[in-house]
């Protein structure tokens, strides 16, 4: 199945879940967000949230600076 992640298209496995696809791509979930087709997920709801084809996401990475 294909979806979008930041823009760019990407094939993954029917069923994948937003956890799943976080710690394929070792991301900190800590310091991760995620938008899907335009609304932003929960952190806590990432274990039950199943991409369907087509699906677009945002995923950015928060960082602190000074």
């Amino acid at each position: 199945m294909k979806i979008f992640v930041n823009g760019d298209a990407l094939e993954c496995d029917d069923g994948i879940t937003v956890e799943e696809l976080i710690k394929r791509h070792a991301l900190a979930p800590e310091t991760t967000l995620v938008e899907r087709n335009g609304v932003a997920l929960h952190r806590r709801d990432w274990p039950n949230e199943k991409f369907a084809p087509n699906d677009r996401l945002e995923i950015l990475s928060v960082a602190a600076g000074g």
